[in-house]
């Protein structure tokens, strides 16, 4: 095989390769002046209670959104949550007022803080995995979503499928 016939066929697998890692990222979804940024979720084991949620939502609006619920054909249901830290003991709560996105500002969803709970998956999320959820805001309504399931980054925050005092 000659030089540049190799390296045609290198150049070709290296596009090959570098479209399906593009594909298997999350990807943006945008509704009116919501723009959701990257939502993901991580795999779980078999048999676990929960998972979690995590995306980014850029309101580019002049008038402030709530998100204020979620769903998926996934799973039970899903609950907007909250972990904290107080005192040295972590905790995780409900919102149940909803998650204000402001004007021209953002809210983010991430590992040890806010994110979606994801309550009795209907099977367990493997990487690579699409987990359709619909976001309902207080303006701009239902927003379809998926969740593309990533490996972590071995990062902070909760494990998926950990159970916690006080949760459905």
């Amino acid at each position: 095989m000659t030089q540049s016939r190799f390296a045609g066929r290198v150049a070709a697998c290296v596009l090959a390769l570098s479209f399906v890692a593009g594909s298997a990222q999350a990807r943006d979804y945008v509704s009116g002046a919501l723009k959701i940024s990257h939502p993901w979720s991580r795999p779980t084991p078999p048999g676990a209670p929960t998972a979690a949620g995590y995306l980014t939502i850029v309101n580019t609006g002049d008038v402030p959104d709530r998100l204020v619920g979620a769903a998926s054909p996934a799973a039970e249901s899903v609950d907007l949550h909250r972990e904290s830290m107080v005192g040295g003991i972590m905790s995780m709560r409900p919102v149940l007022d909803g998650l204000v996105v402001p004007a021209h500002g953002s809210a983010k969803l991430a590992p040890g803080g806010y994110h979606l709970m994801i309550i009795s998956p209907k099977r367990p999320f493997r990487a690579g995995d699409r987990i359709p959820v619909t976001l309902r805001f207080e303006r701009a309504g239902a927003v379809g979503v998926d969740l593309s399931v990533e490996q972590p980054d071995m990062g902070g925050g909760s494990m998926p499928g950990m159970a916690m005092p006080g949760m459905h």
